[in-house]
């Protein structure tokens, strides 16, 4: 083996005894059966996966990727205009909004995520102020639904898509939009037939983030939509932490990891092609 391979030793240590080795152990557990007291029972079924169709389970797993589409959906609409704002301004200005948008990650992630349960809760900021100017009689219920997870996700999930479409933007040939415009190209003809294509690989790569990121997502369900929202992430960690379930709670985690490393794929795929495109155009 080259020296320099040794090197590589240690991760690849850490990473079959704490991912991979942990990953196997959930695989196996998925087809056993959970015992009357919460054990495990060494045989071998496949009910862990039905049950998860059925129509309980099933309609959680609905909502789980409806609201993971929407988050993705509302966290592209409010990254792609940040991060063209950003790639538009002198170095030093965008190092300081870039400072800005990874602020957040120097708090913890359960206080920020008990910050918007004090900003929207019944006594919180926003009915304060809304009965405040008497435009409201009484407070809204802001909490335990799903538009408010939705804006807790897009809150956490939003640099996630801001930095890859950023780097796109930023790699973005100016003489490409020059040559549109000598064209006759309107900026948003230019913008549609030029920018939007080029940034195509960000978007893809931030869409896949958030959307990975959202499916497994069980903190903010769990703070922000109380026990009116009950996603994916949440039964996995109630059938682990509350049921004692661990079949099927192994189940649902593989249906998800299937599910994850599926996109990751489609998201490599994506970046094949384009780059075989543009060894093409050259």
């Amino acid at each position: 083996m080259n020296k320099g391979k040794w090197l590589a030793v240690p991760a690849l240590t850490w990473l079959i005894l704490f991912f991979a080795a942990p990953l196997l152990m959930i695989a196996l557990y998925s087809f056993f059966q959970r015992g009357l007291y919460g054990e495990l029972v060494y045989e071998w079924t496949i009910h862990n996966y039905t049950r998860l169709f059925d129509s309980l389970y099933g309609k959680i797993m609905l909502d789980t990727l409806v609201v993971s589409f929407l988050t993705t959906f509302l966290t592209l609409m409010i990254a792609y205009p940040l991060a063209y704002y950003i790639a538009g301004l002198k170095p030093h200005k965008q190092k300081i909004w870039l400072l800005l948008m990874m602020l957040p990650f120097w708090i913890n992630f359960l206080i920020r995520s008990y910050a918007w349960v004090v900003i929207l809760r019944s006594q919180g900021i926003v009915n304060m102020v809304l009965m405040h100017f008497g435009w409201i009689e009484e407070p809204l219920q802001l909490l335990y639904n799903n538009g408010a997870v939705m804006l807790g996700m897009v809150y956490t999930l939003l640099p996630f898509m801001v930095l890859p479409i950023y780097v796109t933007l930023e790699k973005l040939e100016r003489n490409k939009l020059e040559a549109a415009y000598d064209l006759g190209a309107t900026p948003w003809k230019a913008f549609l037939h030029v920018t939007l294509p080029l940034t195509k690989s960000g978007i893809i790569n931030g869409c896949v983030i958030v959307f990975v990121s959202s499916i497994g997502m069980f903190i903010v369900p769990d703070v922000m939509g109380g026990a009116k929202t009950m996603l994916l992430g949440n039964l996995i960690q109630n059938q682990f932490l509350s049921a004692r379930d661990w079949p099927f709670g192994s189940a649902a985690s593989m249906v998800l990891m299937v599910l994850s490393l599926v996109l990751l794929y489609w998201q490599y795929r994506a970046g094949k092609v384009k780059n075989g495109q543009e060894v093409l155009k050259l």
